[in-house]
């Protein structure tokens, strides 16, 4: 008797056990969460286990047979009927967002979309520089929406829209907005439209305008000349942030920026500079780019995130891929991808080593091996010491960026770590803490990032996965974020409460990439031509125009820095696999092991089981077992 007594006591002593370390969440939420990365979660099995084959394939989008609920869910041909569905809901979320603006909005720069009105620059607080940087009072929202148009094949509306640009909107304004805002949200739009119109093959359908004479092109060139006083008097030659349409470079102007804004200007005045025959945006473009490269630190090869103009200190040292530095490395390699130079190519790739180096934690391969999976961190430039413990929503672009180079596989991962937050929360908040599992900044202002990437992924892999992740994000923005009259910012992605604010990319990015996804058949795809999309999502033709310029003694100097490169050249470094590591044969099944995903999923909090407290997401709620 005495045996069964003490396996008794043991068995309740187990029970209790148990008990109290499930409360222990509840009782005292940061008490298991505040570890360092890399995350402390059971192992996924060894990379001896079976899984590419033993799913079962079936058509029409039933997923396999057997397995766990992730392969139920996702693996498997996507319905075609289905696809076209959610296609025409993309189509009718920007039509319902553009028509609100038109109605209740134009002329002015933003939608209200919960009180149906216009929104201008703030006039009564210039400090307000959440809306002045933005707001310039030229009809922001319809500039922005221009190709959005053409894309979605609505010539009749996009020759409407471009007449009211021409007849209604001037850049002669008493604005002081931010040189890097205007200049991709409004140059680059008015860029984008002027290529589709003057186009000869017309992909989109007839986009041609009527006695037509490059006036969106001679805009273009004006608000540029207009941006122009913020690259004079910086001894740097890292631009001023801001700058008055009207008057130039405010007298208390800040000498502080950040090295995204600074540098993310080369794609849209190099474009302007290459139809106009003119060096001068192309060449202090490029001039500020060379000043940030030339600051990074000689230890770690890494950027900081804002820089004093006059004396090339940097004020801010963080080291990321989010806010301040995101829009940076994507337009190394874009501009490489546009104009063909080689020192575009061969920064993007020194930046993407040290990236490598100092800013990803996990394991070294994406779909194979044990430990936490690839994350990237924020740390200090110079040393590349962690600095805090959150990501961005911003640096959800990333994974499309490492499309475009080849890192399929890493990219796979990343976007995995955003796609679960996005499930948790049905947004993704504006910053996400990796160590308390939860949001540090929770509104969510309907951006593209996440869209931008599952796009380009699938575009990279077909795996219809992604577009199970568009209809994820598309159901979403129509729950949680649809309003009276359009779209709205959501305040909190927890509670659901809107701001009244529908931003300009919306309808630029955000709407077209869904779009996108979910139209096989788009001219984009199909026409045989090749695009490139701005970091606001207008589409840009790759040709010979662009690569040919006629001041290449004035860009490159004496040293020749500026030598062409092929496009079969174009390599990254010091990645850890490469799109031939996609096999055909796992078109219909998970592009990310099962085990790992929900390794991923227990990082957010998005489901229960072993080693985590259990959360009842939004939209799932995971075993996790």
């Amino acid at each position: 008797m005495q045996w069964r007594s003490l396996v008794l006591g043991l068995l309740l002593l187990r029970l209790g056990l148990q008990a109290l370390l499930a409360l222990l969440p509840a009782l005292a939420p940061g008490l298991c969460l505040r570890r360092r990365f890399p995350f402390p979660f059971p192992p996924p099995p060894g990379p001896g286990s079976s899984h590419w084959g033993s799913l079962l394939r079936r058509g029409g989008g039933g997923g396999a047979a057997g397995g766990d609920e992730y392969e139920r869910r996702y693996s498997g041909a996507f319905p075609p009927q289905l696809r076209a569905r959610l296609r025409d809901a993309a189509r009718g979320m920007f039509v319902f967002g553009y028509d609100s603006y038109m109605q209740h909005a134009f002329p002015r720069d933003e939608l209200d979309p919960l009180h149906c009105r216009g929104r201008g620059p703030d006039r009564h607080d210039p400090s307000n520089l959440n809306i002045n940087d933005v707001l310039g009072n030229y009809s922001l929202t319809l500039i922005d929406a221009l190709d959005t148009l053409a894309v979605m094949g609505n010539s009749s509306e996009f020759q409407k829209a471009v007449k009211l640009v021409i007849d209604t909107v001037s850049f002669d304004k008493d604005s002081t907005v931010q040189v890097f805002e205007a200049t991709i949200r409004v140059l680059g739009s008015l860029l984008s439209a002027h290529i589709i119109i003057t186009d000869t093959k017309q992909p989109f359908g007839d986009m041609t305008i009527k006695d037509y004479d490059n006036e969106l092109l001679h805009m273009a060139h004006d608000l540029a000349v207009r941006l122009l006083p913020a690259f004079e008097n910086t001894k740097t030659g890292i631009p001023y942030p801001r700058v008055n349409l009207k008057k130039g470079v405010p007298p208390d102007s800040n000498n502080e920026t950040c090295t995204a804004g600074a540098g993310s200007l080369l794609v849209e005045f190099g474009i302007l500079s290459r139809l106009l025959g003119d060096s001068t945006f192309e060449w202090v473009a490029r001039r500020a780019v060379k000043a940030l490269w030339s600051l990074r630190s000689n230890n770690t090869g890494l950027l900081g995130n804002v820089v004093n103009i006059q004396t090339g200190h940097w004020v801010g040292k963080q080291s990321g891929l989010g806010a301040g530095s995101d829009s940076f490395y994507e337009y190394l390699l874009k501009s490489y991808i546009l104009f063909g130079e080689k020192e575009d190519l061969e920064m993007f790739n020194d930046a993407y080593q040290n990236i490598q180096n100092h800013l990803r934690r996990g394991r070294e391969a994406c779909n194979e091996g044990e430990g936490d999976p690839p994350l990237y961190v924020n740390v200090n430039m110079f040393t590349g010491q962690l600095m805090n413990t959150w990501i961005d929503s911003l640096q959800a672009f990333f994974p499309g960026l490492q499309v475009l180079i080849g890192d399929v596989e890493d990219a796979i991962c990343l976007h995995a770590f955003y796609y679960a937050i996005w499930k948790r929360y049905g947004a993704l908040p504006e910053r996400y803490n990796w160590q308390l599992q939860a949001p540090d900044v929770p509104f969510y202002p309907l951006r593209p990032e996440l869209v931008e990437s599952t796009y380009l992924l699938y575009q990279a892999t077909k795996n219809p996965f992604y577009l199970h992740v568009g209809m994820d994000i598309l159901q979403s923005l129509e729950k949680y974020t649809k309003a009276k009259c359009g779209y709205a910012t959501l305040h909190h992605v927890v509670e659901k409460t809107k701001e009244d604010r529908m931003e300009s990319f919306f309808l630029s990015e955000t709407c077209k990439y869904l779009y996108l996804l979910f139209d096989e058949e788009n001219p984009v795809h199909k026409s045989g031509n090749k695009y490139m999309f701005t970091t606001e999502g207008h589409i840009v033709s790759v040709d010979e125009r662009f690569r040919n310029s006629l001041w290449q003694d004035i860009l490159s100097g004496e040293e020749n820095s500026a030598e062409k490169i092929k496009p079969n050249e174009l390599k990254a470094v010091n990645f850890s696999s490469n799109c031939n590591r996609v096999p055909d044969e796992r078109r219909y099944l998970l592009p990310l092991k099962s085990n790992y995903m929900r390794q991923i999923d227990r990082m957010v909090l998005l489901c229960k089981g072993r080693g985590t407290r259990p959360f009842t997401s939004q939209l799932y709620l995971y075993s996790c077992l």
